[in-house]
């Protein structure tokens, strides 16, 4: 049953949508333009069905006022057929539908019943957004070590403020959850939270996913797209792998955070935008500096507050409760009854390294879980390479062997560790999986046998 406000200087014509409607929803009336917006602050309907024209304020004037105090109310417009022009104004400014005075009883119930479905989707949205909100916050984020502290304490001190962040820290470590979480406690967390990962997109392609296209401005670009900036109006957008991203496009991002505005491809004007940036790598930005591949500027314009995260080896202490979270997490999508971890089973994760991070470690519990025909996870559910880590010889590296060779002989020899898993190599190795695929490409056109 739906609430719904009807709003006609005719009482004649309140009584007939009464008299219809009440049937199945909860009705109330206002004669005049300023009950009904007071009425809809008060009683808080769910459908308001507006009269265009009537004496001091008019149907157009009470959409524009009643928007603004409830966004998400659907409001049909009551018109006559010589006005029916102002009618589809007012659907620009924001109202669902209008049908025409005389008006036919079954027009009226079909486009309540659209009003309700619009109303429904709504509110749908609004606890979908409430739902990410509340996983988000910072205490859905684990840890109890004295490093996740130091981190909680600077992520709240940061959240409400205007700042770019940068988020530096291995692979695995969840840059992305923080990003989110310093979004959820901003003024900003009613908005879009927009993530794009600069090292999936190539150059070429990022700058269209970032900043949009005009129609036919290059090949493929069948449609506009107003890009994922544009997306993030108002709210937060995290440029994960921000040292990924070709020289050329890191100048356009510099002149976004200076100026606040973008250029479309294609376009011909700069798009003024509010869009507060957050950024991640997992590769020292300041030794790309020294090579040439980061510019300094945009290097000072990311890091004005630089939050280090750290890795789950240096946090060791938190590895319990984790996997606590992970077994519970995934027995109850697995709709299994798993009452926790062996002792056996929790001291062979504490003594493991975890290259991969919390990534790695969610990755090992769920695989536990899903194997598990027992009550509990012991140590042989978990991986073999987790209870018994391969202790290899160190790497032949000499003097007098140039950094090139020694980077192809420690790239290639951590895939075979691996056994040629190219997205668990880069993650232990610092870098990308597109700057691997490149690597192996190189050692490919060398010669090299690389499955």
């Amino acid at each position: 049953m739906a609430k719904i406000l009807i709003v006609d200087d005719e009482a004649g014509i309140r009584s007939i949508l009464k008299r219809v409607l009440s049937k199945h929803h909860e009705t109330a009336e206002a004669a005049d333009g300023q009950t009904a917006v007071d009425k809809v602050r008060e009683w808080k309907p769910d459908i308001l069905i507006c009269d265009l024209k009537m004496p001091e304020m008019d149907g157009m004037e009470v959409l524009r006022r009643v928007q603004e105090i409830d966004p998400d109310l659907v409001s049909v417009m009551i018109t006559a057929h010589g006005t029916v022009e102002t009618a589809v104004e007012a659907m620009k400014l924001g109202a669902f539908d209008y049908f025409r005075k005389p008006f036919d009883v079954e027009e009226v119930k079909v486009v309540v019943d659209k009003a309700l479905s619009i109303r429904n989707l709504k509110e749908e949205v609004t606890t979908l957004k409430k739902q990410v909100r509340e996983r988000d916050r910072l205490d859905r984020i684990i840890g109890k070590s004295q490093k996740m502290r130091e981190s909680f304490d600077l992520i709240e001190q940061v959240a409400p403020s205007k700042s770019t962040v940068l988020i530096t820290g291995e692979s695995g470590t969840g840059k992305e959850m923080i990003a989110r979480a310093i979004h959820a406690h901003s003024p900003r967390a009613e908005k879009n939270f927009v993530a794009v990962n600069c090292a999936a997109i190539s150059g070429e392609l990022l700058e269209s996913e970032l900043f949009g296209h005009e129609k036919g401005s290059f090949t493929g670009a069948i449609d506009k797209s107003i890009g994922k900036f544009r997306e993030a109006e108002g709210g937060t957008i995290f440029l994960d792998e921000i040292g990924e991203m070709d020289p050329k496009l890191q100048a356009k991002l510099l002149r976004v955070l200076q100026e606040n505005e973008i250029d479309r491809v294609g376009g011909t004007k700069p798009i003024p935008v509010d869009v507060r940036v957050i950024a991640s790598t997992n590769r020292s930005l300041r030794d790309q500096i020294k090579k040439g591949d980061f510019r300094e500027d945009l290097f000072y314009r990311l890091n004005v507050v630089n939050i280090t995260f750290p890795a789950l080896r240096e946090r060791k202490e938190d590895i319990p409760i984790l996997a606590e979270h992970f077994v519970r997490k995934y027995a109850e999508e697995n709709g299994k009854e798993i009452e926790g971890i062996e002792p056996d089973a929790l001291e062979t994760l504490m003594k493991f390294n975890w290259p991969g991070n919390v990534r790695e470690l969610e990755n090992v519990i769920e695989r536990a879980v899903v194997l598990c025909r027992g009550k509990s996870i012991d140590s042989a559910s978990l991986p073999a390479e987790i209870r018994e880590p391969e202790v290899r010889e160190g790497l032949d590296i000499r003097v007098g062997m140039t950094t090139m060779e020694a980077e192809r002989m420690l790239i290639l020899e951590t895939l075979k560790t691996y056994e040629w898993n190219r997205t668990r190599a880069a993650e232990l190795l610092g870098i990308s999986i597109r700057t691997l695929r490149n690597k192996l490409n190189e050692y490919r056109e060398a010669g090299a046998e690389i499955p």
